[in-house]
């Protein structure tokens, strides 16, 4: 079956189509969770990313080809040296760029992004897999990738739900009910680690806010905790983060 392949390793025009499709299909298809979520890079995102490595790798074979056949002549006469495998560097440092940029810290102290950011850069390096032509690689790859946006996502959030550790945000009406807020918490069975306070500000219509560092005395109360949270007529927001 490896050996069937062999042609479609080759630089020609139904290995650049097979190439450049697989790219599109792999890159949307792992894009498709991200942009149900409604995340900062969805499925349009990650098939540009991964088509644009892709293509990135043709280009590198293909003047590497060239280099080598029809312009050897004239790379000899000027002297011209280059090392095809820095195209793909250049593409991965070029997403770490992108990736950033979907990161970002909510005024509630969360930080968001990092996974649309990984999903990016690991989309790009199955790009230049399949630019490439390592297709047994590619389909390991896309497979685990997959695996790891669909379907591991479900697993971490249960993970998330039974942790006995977890930060809760609140915004209250002011600083005067910040001990009745403490006490309901603790009343919770639970233990405060640590508590970061912001005053708000007044003249931007900015609540009080705090971030409680908790760990639960018993697996499977989140909910409990956040409710009683809520209940207190003082607090106009809660989330766990």
């Amino acid at each position: 079956m490896i050996e069937a392949l062999d042609y479609l390793r080759q630089l020609n025009i139904a290995s650049v189509l097979l190439r450049l499709s697989l790219a599109m299909l792999c890159g949307g298809l792992i894009g498709l969770e991200r942009g149900r979520k409604r995340r900062a890079a969805g499925f349009r995102t990650y098939m540009l990313v991964c088509m644009g490595a892709a293509l990135t790798m043709l280009l590198s074979q293909y003047e590497f080809y060239m280099l080598n056949t029809s312009w050897a002549a004239i790379a000899a006469e000027v002297g011209i040296r280059t090392d095809v495998s820095r195209f793909g560097a250049q593409v991965i440092n070029g997403i770490g760029f992108l990736g950033a940029g979907t990161i970002i810290v909510t005024g509630q102290q969360q930080v968001k992004g990092l996974t649309t950011a990984a999903g990016l850069w690991a989309s790009a390096c199955m790009g230049l897999a399949i630019g490439a032509g390592f297709y047994e690689c590619v389909a390991m790859a896309f497979l685990l990738i997959f695996l790891s946006v669909h379907v591991l996502s479900r697993i971490e959030l249960r993970i998330v739900e039974n942790a006995r550790n977890m930060n809760v945000f609140v915004e209250f009406q002011s600083m005067d009910y910040i001990g009745d807020i403490i006490n309901c918490i603790k009343s919770q069975d639970v233990q405060v680690y640590d508590v970061e306070i912001d005053h708000g500000q007044a003249s931007k219509s900015q609540k009080p806010n705090a971030l409680f560092t908790i760990r639960l005395n018993h697996k499977g109360s989140h909910a409990r905790l956040l409710a009683s949270i809520s209940e207190l007529p003082c607090v106009h927001m809660v989330h766990d983060i």
